[in-house]
């Protein structure tokens, strides 16, 4: 069975500099995947030539089998890929429930009641305050609402970029036992996190990246039982 992403080779520069160097790695269907590593490793990167919103200078993307690393990004959403991205970028002057109903724009079905709904039953927070201004919500709240817009457009893959930054201690685990309930729900993601324990301890398989190239991978166990990612990532001795 192929797998539901691969990305092979795939090289993304900003103008002379390489930022991403030859990387591959896969997303099989039900898995949650992460990319981990330092500032600067080409995390972002990846996911946003993944989304669309970058071209890769060479190497592949295969979106269930489909070349998609010309299509635009509005088309990869319609595929069914959803990017949450870093700093979340919801609508600050928009309502909680207008940011969530952009989350489907690419959507003709007559279902978008019912998934705003399953995000309010997964956010409660967002179905008590639907009316109220987004940027008034805290940064937790937010990171909710980011992804809840993200799981509007119905993905079979959701790619998260540091949903845990900037968070509280509490707030983090909540919005990570989040992904466990997606994936549990049904829906493959791909995530990027510089929480690396916690990433790890959800993930069935990540891909360590320093300066643009992977260079270590394995199960979520694996790494976190690896000495050099708990010396490197971890803090510990």
């Amino acid at each position: 069975m192929s797998a539901m992403l691969e990305v092979k080779d795939l090289v993304v520069s900003y103008g002379k500099i390489k930022a991403v160097k030859g990387i591959s790695f896969t997303v099989d269907e039900g898995e949650v995947v992460t990319l981990i590593g330092t500032n600067g490793a080409g995390k972002t990167t990846t996911l946003r030539t993944i989304s669309g919103l970058m071209r890769p200078s060479g190497g592949s993307i295969r979106f269930q089998g489909k070349r998609i690393d010309n299509a635009p990004a509005h088309g990869i959403v319609g595929l069914g890929i959803a990017h949450s991205p870093e700093g979340r970028r919801i609508f600050p002057r928009l309502s909680v429930e207008q940011n969530l109903r952009l989350g489907a724009f690419a959507r003709r079905d007559r279902e978008i009641d019912k998934d705003l709904n399953a995000a309010y039953e997964l956010f409660p927070i967002l179905g008590e305050r639907h009316q109220q201004p987004a940027g008034t919500f805290s940064g937790g709240e937010q990171q909710m609402l980011a992804m809840g817009r993200a799981m509007m457009s119905r993905p079979k893959l959701l790619m998260l970029d540091e949903p845990s930054m900037g968070l509280s201690p509490i707030m983090m685990k909540r919005i990570m036992s989040t992904v466990t309930t997606l994936q549990q729900q049904g829906t493959t993601i791909l995530l990027v996190e510089q929480n690396a324990q916690a990433a790890l301890q959800r993930a069935d398989h990540g891909y360590v990246l320093e300066v643009g190239k992977i260079v270590l991978k394995g199960s979520g166990k694996d790494l976190l039982a690896s000495d050099s990612v708990r010396k490197a990532y971890l803090g510990e001795d």
